[in-house]
């Protein structure tokens, strides 16, 4: 894996109000890090966790502005994050304290194949010829507006047929599907490896945008996130989805967060209706030889990102410490590699790269969780460091 500047950041690095973490082995910790041109520039003293900076009002200032304490080049760390080495400056996933949810069957693309893995049970071979089945029966469905009287008009239609699914109720009903994908601080960065459990046999990456939102529910930012997913696994039985969602190094956020200014959209700058605009790319790459390829839209997605958002946030539910939230993939690659028939499963040694301009590219390698390092930083262990740095 090479990382480079011109390979992770964004298209406007220039412009762009970027965050990341960075582990210091000299102290044994985290530090929150502005990127600025070739710099990583601590800012550990103003804020000591990407949490409280999103707390703050003048976060943007901060991270454009503020004196910061030591810096790091951008190029030497990312190359030691590519190599794995953790006993000098590392890249880490760029949120800590905010709890990690995600929404699933946002688009209509993945809500097919969703239930495509219901109906197979979680077996490849049979994905093909259920596709085909399911696409001429409900596909039309998939084209209604969640939660609106054509939608409930639907799903009379299909239950009376025996076609109705839980997935298109989360799809197509008035309620999306919103589940905690990782424990906190559990996330790693790009660089780091990914992992699907040793005993899966289908398994898929999940390229996503995420959004970063402070404990009133506002949004300030967005990034890149991979929601590794074993499709075998959440096939067998919906209710196995922490099995299939939830397990070491199976939730990849990066390369940086990107905040949101005031200029917005209109104005040259980043917000939130960038993100409703945003293209995303999926590109894997095997030792193999096996490539894959695909992009998709935000446009295309079936609820607008806010509607998620107040399902996580509101009277229902609070985050003291704030949450990302994983707003869902078009992606559930279909295409062949072991056998006709079965689709794509990853392999050991898949380099995948999530990237978009406005985000910068997210890049992990693929291993299994047995296999990816244990994860062992938590949040007491994060809270000694802080306190023993006198940052809090």
């Amino acid at each position: 894996m090479n990382l480079t500047p011109e390979s992770v950041l964004p298209d406007d690095p220039e412009d762009a109000l970027l965050v990341a973490r960075v582990h210091e082995p000299e102290w044994d910790g985290p530090c929150v890090a502005a990127v600025r041109g070739a710099h990583l520039v601590d800012l550990t003293s103003r804020v000591p966790t990407v949490a409280d900076l999103l707390e703050r009002e003048d976060a943007g200032s901060l991270v454009r502005d503020a004196q910061g304490g030591r810096r790091w080049p951008l190029d030497e760390v990312l190359a030691a994050t590519a190599s794995g080495r953790r006993d000098v400056p590392h890249l880490l996933a760029p949120v800590d304290l905010q709890v990690i949810k995600a929404a699933g069957v946002t688009f209509a693309e993945s809500l097919m194949e969703r239930v495509i893995e219901e109906r197979t049970g979680g077996d490849p071979t049979l994905a093909a010829r259920t596709r085909e089945r399911l696409v001429s029966s409900v596909g039309p469905v998939t084209e209604v507006r969640p939660g609106s009287p054509e939608a409930a008009k639907a799903k009379e239609i299909l239950q009376a047929d025996g076609l109705w699914s839980q997935y298109l109720e989360v799809g197509i009903g008035p309620d999306p599907e919103v589940f905690t994908k990782a424990p906190v601080l559990s996330a790693v960065g790009t660089g780091a490896r990914i992992g699907v459990l040793a005993s899966s046999v289908w398994n898929n990456p999940e390229p996503e945008v995420v959004l970063a939102a402070d404990s009133r529910g506002r949004v300030r930012g967005a990034l890149l996130g991979n929601d590794v997913n074993l499709r075998d696994v959440e096939g067998r039985s919906a209710l196995l989805l922490p099995r299939a969602k939830d397990n070491n190094a199976s939730c990849a956020l990066g390369p940086f967060l990107r905040l949101f200014d005031d200029a917005g959209a209109r104005g040259g700058g980043f917000g939130l209706d960038d993100v409703r605009e945003l293209e995303v790319a999926l590109d894997v790459t095997g030792t193999d030889g096996f490539v894959l390829e695909g992009s998709s839209s935000m446009r295309r997605i079936s609820r607008d990102v806010l509607e998620l958002v107040a399902s996580v946030h509101g009277d229902h539910h609070q985050h003291p410490d704030g949450f990302v939230l994983f707003t869902g993939t078009l992606f559930a690659p279909t295409q062949d590699r072991d056998a006709p028939g079965e689709g794509f499963t990853h392999h050991e040694g898949d380099v995948v790269r999530i990237s978009s301009p406005r985000l910068g590219s997210l890049v992990n390698t693929v291993t299994t969780s047995e296999a990816a390092p244990p994860w062992e930083y938590g949040i007491r262990r994060l809270m000694r460091n802080l306190a023993g740095r006198g940052v809090l």
